[in-house]
């Protein structure tokens, strides 16, 4: 059932839209006629902004967005090839493939920039300890086992095919 007696307060006309103001009527809510309208909750929709958080690194934010959000991380700002890849994936739309996979490959590329870092610095990652195995071990060895023999037979067919010989030699 329609409302076709919802006022819109910001001026535009949108009843050509089917739908539109369907929820103005508090008898057509689905917690009606247990919700006790106070209009209590509309009381947060004027909150004041809090104090902007001091910037003291990069951050990166969605085009999408004028400004930066009052309170924001800063634990790792982006650096080296993967903050290069994340500036660029920040120039995008937050709709765009061009936006989501280039963070992916970001994060998957700060990964081997993090081993790098541990070598450089004369630590050796525990990579057996830090990807969960020890834990799979312990508690799933069939799982454990069907994801080594699958690294296995990646790591075979890359190898294979990197030193087999061409036939038009």
């Amino acid at each position: 059932m329609e409302n076709t007696d919802f006022i819109n307060k910001r001026g535009a006309d949108y009843k050509h839209i089917k739908g539109w103001g369907i929820d103005a009527d508090p008898k057509n809510d689905p917690t009606y006629p247990m919700k006790r309208r106070t209009n209590e909750e509309h009381k947060g929709y004027t909150w004041e902004r809090p104090t902007q958080q001091a910037q003291t690194v990069e951050i990166l934010h969605s085009i999408e967005r004028p400004n930066l959000t009052a309170v924001f991380g800063t634990s790792v700002p982006p650096s080296g090839l993967s903050g290069m890849i994340r500036r660029m994936a920040f120039k995008k739309s937050e709709n765009e493939y061009g936006h989501w996979l280039p963070l992916i490959l970001a994060d998957r590329v700060n990964v081997v920039e993090g081993v790098i870092d541990d070598f450089m610095h004369g630590t050796f990652p525990n990579i057996f300890v830090e990807k969960g195995y020890v834990a799979q071990w312990r508690h799933d060895k069939p799982g454990l086992f069907a994801k080594l023999a699958v690294v296995a037979a990646i790591t075979a067919g890359a190898v294979f095919l990197m030193t087999r010989k061409n036939d038009d030699d």
